[in-house]
């Protein structure tokens, strides 16, 4: 499996849920989360135009003149969401597409939602190339990563997989 967003964020999220992901084991067809952050996309899918954009191997929330807009049901882990979105950046940026970065955090109990805002600049895109490298270099392990075991782990598709 070639990287994508989804191993990007991954990897900053927990190593073993990238080494299965990127071994092809998914979970989260079953996942209550999953389906709760898919109805989010569908709703904002609804609202416009320039929505849920399919290139290469990546799939795009919004594109418009200014932004790639990633949108996330929860900031849990904006750091994560911070490398997906530059991720995309990068892919788009060598189709010949340069757009700023824009994450917007939908809490479903929150009235404001959180927007957060990311360039690509140059050491951002080394750095992209490193961790690029280690993914893949992750995901052809013999072994799986350890478990994490922090509360968080309660609330991921991979749960029962590493729990149960």
């Amino acid at each position: 499996m070639s990287v994508n967003g989804t191993l990007m964020n991954y990897y900053f999220h927990c190593k073993r849920q990238c080494y299965l992901h990127g071994n092809r084991l998914n979970l989260e067809d079953n996942s209550e989360q999953v389906k709760i952050g898919k109805v989010i996309h569908e709703e904002k899918a609804a609202d416009g135009k320039n929505t849920e954009l399919a290139i290469d191997n990546i799939r795009l929330d919004k594109l418009t003149k200014e932004y790639l807009t990633e949108i996330k049901k929860s900031d849990a882990d904006v750091e994560a969401a911070r490398w997906q979105l530059l991720y995309y950046l990068k892919v788009l940026k060598t189709k010949g597409v340069i757009r700023k970065g824009r994450l917007e955090f939908v809490e479903k109990n929150k009235t404001d939602k959180k927007i957060v805002y990311v360039e690509l600049t140059e050491d951002n895109e080394r750095q992209l190339e490193a961790y690029i490298k280690e993914i893949e270099e992750l995901i052809h392990q013999e072994k799986v990563p350890e478990c994490l075991n922090k509360s968080k782990c309660k609330k991921c598709a991979y749960y029962e997989y590493c729990y149960i």
